[in-house]
């Protein structure tokens, strides 16, 4: 069977959503190295590495790879304290090898203990961020601090709402609206017979035909290079040639670069799974993907990115659902993207800046939609407190602070729940009473860790005087030390003082607690002894059956 790749199926799918990307992709990879104080081709040649070589190697079939917001800080204060770009490039060459080495001794599978709940709340997160930082293109707001934000994994700016609808330029603002009424019209039925028409590249068109309308009929209107596409204009081939780094090898002595490479791996490698952990929830087939091939994409990529004068790369959620939105099906999208790159800055940089950034705002505030819709918050809402809470602190979080640390205070909640969850629930409770006095019988769940124990003291201190205890064990896989250290003091003193007669079952011989017997022989020892009146032979087995096994209606004892 052939591969996906060499598939002649979806073709034109995957080429429109990959010319989508690669519009989308171009002024991010120029607005990131602008904003990391690097050389803007820099920014490109990440983006051509990241579609063409991370996209034929990576298992993915729908991530796009490039230069990311969220190592922006990372790459800025490194080229400030090495002062020196080819220097820099070493250590994205050692993130790439560290890369390599994790995925070759399978650390991806680290992605695999994300909570569900953790990976909506980013999504959702991340489709708020992409609206709020694209609202300065949008209206036409333009500055040195809008360069940065530009991709949604670096944090929330409080003023950017505000400041941006203080500073809007109508031409901007009908080109976005435009943009945005197309993509949602074409979410309707009644245009069903139009929907062949990719809706991502006509946006792009009519937003340069109403800016090039603007300069004969309403001059005032025009959007100026500050609100274009720009792109390197390269005179001669060899110009095109000469915007190429290398590194400088001699960074690789400096324990500076070593440093730096080491934190770059660290963080594009947690980006990277978050995103296709992600990217895999919006796959419309559901695909898997193996993170361990992932990491050794990426680590290929950085190598070749750092080689060649590239910023570091990593799997990136904007690019990557604007990528399923556009209706990819296979990594070709990813690859087009890229070869789209390359041909274009270095054949027709001239038709590129002629763009609009909000044309492209609009496209990316429509894919920041569809990662929040309310239909999200409310399944997690029908989910439970232990989905909800999670989620919305997740989203929240990166918002206002940044992905990662949103991430982490997500897992961080969904781990209470589980301690919570797993404190409540160490056993079942189960009281009967005999003519010669009472039975109570504890099972204990199928584990029982060291957090079961408080709530299992509380209530073997809590047992009533002169009964009788059955603690049984038969369902339970693992029992902590602790807890058997527990139950083996409570038998061999403080039952005593309360004249409380311990019965063990189903306790495994290794556990080195006295012998014990089934539970069916108990029941029968009391069942036998027992003379109340109102008992018939018929409740006697009713009650011996009920007490052998665990049922739904056994009581649950809690903390």
């Amino acid at each position: 069977m052939k591969p996906e790749i060499f598939s002649k199926q979806h073709l034109k799918k995957d080429f429109l959503a990959g010319l989508i990307v690669f519009l989308i992709a171009l002024p991010l990879c120029l607005g990131i190295a602008q904003a990391s104080h690097a050389p803007l081709f820099a920014g490109i040649v990440a983006g051509i590495i990241g579609g063409i070589v991370i996209g034929s190697l990576s298992g993915s079939q729908l991530s796009v790879s490039g230069p990311a917001a969220g190592l922006t800080a990372i790459v800025l204060a490194a080229i400030t304290d090495m002062q020196a770009f080819d220097i820099f490039l070493c250590s994205v060459v050692i993130a790439g090898i560290i890369q390599l080495l994790l995925g070759i001794v399978k650390a991806g599978a680290i992605a695999n203990y994300i909570p569900s709940s953790v990976i909506e709340g980013m999504l959702a997160g991340i489709g708020l961020t992409i609206i709020i930082k694209q609202l300065p293109d949008a209206v036409g707001y333009a500055s040195d601090k809008a360069a940065v934000m530009v991709d949604a994994d670096d944090g929330f700016v409080a003023n950017t709402i505000t400041t941006a609808l203080h500073h809007i330029e109508i031409g901007a603002l009908i080109i976005s609206l435009s943009g945005l009424l197309l993509l949602i019209l074409w979410e309707l039925k009644a245009f069903k017979k139009v929907k062949a028409i990719p809706v991502g590249v006509l946006v792009v068109v009519v937003g340069t035909l109403l800016n090039e309308l603007f300069k004969t009929a309403a001059p005032q209107h025009v959007l100026d290079s500050s609100h274009l596409v720009k792109l390197p204009v390269p005179e001669t081939a060899m110009d095109f040639f000469r915007q190429f780094t290398f590194p400088n090898f001699s960074g690789f002595a400096l324990p500076k670069v070593w440093e730096t490479g080491v934190v770059i791996a660290a963080v594009a490698s947690i980006e990277t799974l978050l995103c296709i952990e992600a990217v895999d929830k919006l796959d419309p087939m559901k695909r898997h993907t193996s993170t361990n091939r992932e990491l050794k994409a990426q680590g290929i990529g950085n190598i070749l990115s750092g080689l060649l004068g590239g910023l570091p790369t990593t799997s990136v959620i904007v690019r990557s659902s604007a990528n399923v939105n556009a209706g990819a099906q296979t990594k070709r999208s990813a690859i087009f993207h890229g070869i789209l790159l390359l041909l274009c800055v270095a054949f027709i940089p001239v038709i590129m800046n002629l763009i609009p950034k909000a044309a492209l705002a609009a496209i990316l505030i429509f894919t920041g939609y569809k990662l929040c819709k309310p239909s999200s918050l409310v399944h997690m809402w029908r989910g439970g407190w232990t989905q909800f809470i999670p989620y919305v602190a997740t989203a929240l979080c990166v918002v206002f602070l940044d992905l990662l640390k949103g991430v982490g205070i997500g897992i961080i909640l969904s781990i209470f729940y589980i301690l919570r969850q797993n404190m409540r629930i160490p056993y079942y409770y189960q009281r009967s009473t005999f003519r010669h006095g009472e039975l109570i019988k504890l099972t204990l769940a199928q584990e029982v860790t060291f957090l079961n124990k408080a709530s299992i003291k509380e209530t073997l201190d809590k047992l009533p005087e002169h009964t009788h205890v059955i603690i049984d064990a038969t369902h339970t896989k693992y029992i902590d030390f602790d807890v058997l250290d527990l139950i083996k003091e409570f038998q061999a003193a403080r039952a005593k003082e309360k004249d409380i007669r311990v019965s063990l079952t189903g306790f495994h011989n290794s556990y080195d607690l006295p012998p014990t017997v089934s539970v069916r022989e108990l029941m029968h020892r009391f069942l036998e002894d027992d003379e109340m009146p109102h008992r018939s032979a018929g409740d006697h087995r009713k009650l011996l059956k009920q007490l052998g096994k665990p049922s739904n209606n056994q009581s649950e004892v809690t903390k």
